[in-house]
């Protein structure tokens, strides 16, 4: 529950401009975490084995909400900004 919260703020303050609302749904299946935009999975950490960092996510969402957007260092490749 505390990633989807972090998870959730950075969203938030992200596309402030893009996005109205975030919800959280508590899955009735133990270690369900998806991502949803509009009803349609952009992300789902069973299909995926695992968790993705925070700007893949986030990029995920942009392409699906707001595709022109810049993401600033989260659009960089590799930890040294190439």
């Amino acid at each position: 529950m505390l990633r989807a919260a972090y998870m959730a703020q950075e969203f938030l303050s992200t596309f402030s401009d893009q996005v109205e609302a975030v919800s959280l749904k508590p899955g009735t299946v133990s270690g369900v975490y998806r991502i949803s935009v509009n009803d349609l999975i952009i992300f789902d950490r069973k299909e995926n084995g695992g968790f993705i960092e925070i700007k893949e996510l986030k990029q995920l969402i942009r392409d699906h909400i707001a595709p022109g957007m810049s993401l600033g260092h989260s659009d960089r490749r590799g930890g040294d900004g190439r």
